[in-house]
């Protein structure tokens, strides 16, 4: 599947996750809120769920208007206010986990995965198949790092060109992280 468009109908995405655009947007912010609102989301906040579909059609127009250096920024959001599973307290446990948050936060059917692979003591690639752009996946991946890594260390970060990309319409993204 190509970027924005929903794997599933009925899939939700949990308003936490949506509203993390909001805040990334700065003194955007009004414009991201009335976008949602043109797409039926209205007052996205934890607990509550809204369309998948109707945030990635949103997201899509925010993406077009802003460009890719926003859509990496509110990627860099989502660490900060999604749900994640107890015990997380490294870069290589935060990485690998990134797809259960990632299902924590959406329900309601197929919504795709982030395959965490170790390639290294200290290196993994992700395999992102899942309908959100690529600049978001590479924001998500270098805060979830940065969040749970130690002071000092040095994240690197790749996005697989040679392999396939949502950006030319393929189905997945893989990525390759160092720390």
């Amino acid at each position: 599947m190509a970027q924005f468009e929903a794997f599933a109908p009925d899939v939700e995405t949990n308003g936490a996750a949506v509203s993390s655009m909001v805040e990334a947007m700065g003194e955007f912010k009004q414009m991201a809120l009335n976008i949602l609102e043109e797409h039926g989301i209205v007052a996205p906040e934890e607990g509550t769920w809204h369309s998948q579909q109707a945030w990635l059609d949103a997201f899509k127009e925010i993406a077009e208007a802003m460009g890719s250096v926003t859509v990496k920024m509110i990627g860099k959001e989502i660490p900060e206010v999604v749900q994640w599973p107890p015990d997380i307290d490294t870069v290589e446990k935060s990485l690998a986990s990134i797809d259960v948050a990632y299902h924590m936060n959406h329900r309601g059917g197929d919504i795709g995965h982030y395959a965490f692979e170790k390639t290294g003591e200290q290196s993994c690639k992700m395999v992102c198949d899942n309908p959100y752009p690529c600049d978001f996946d590479m924001g998500i991946i270098e805060a979830t790092a940065r969040k749970f890594s130690s002071e000092g260390v040095h994240l690197g970060i790749r996005h697989e060109t040679s392999e396939q990309c949502r950006k030319k319409g393929d189905d997945v993204c893989t990525y390759l992280i160092s720390w």
